[in-house]
């Protein structure tokens, strides 16, 4: 029984899961590539967290650079 309500619970979490994924339409793409739908709209917000995580990782400059903060490479 415990068994059964398991297997019908995944269903369910499985079907519910995967009836979000569908297929976008040609005339539907304009709107995923709308410039309010970038992450990186916002270029001090993207430089003030890039400064904050490389201050914090004690690597600044990390962008393509080898090597860390440490002084290693």
């Amino acid at each position: 029984m415990k068994g059964r309500l398991m297997v019908l619970a995944l269903l369910l979490i499985g079907g519910l899961g995967l009836s979000g994924c569908t297929t976008v339409q040609p005339w539907e793409r304009g709107y995923l590539a709308d410039y309010t739908m970038r992450e990186d709209r916002d270029e001090l917000e993207v430089n003030m967290s890039e400064h904050m995580y490389f201050s914090r990782e004690a690597s600044a400059g990390g962008k393509g650079v080898g090597g860390g903060g440490c002084g290693c490479n």
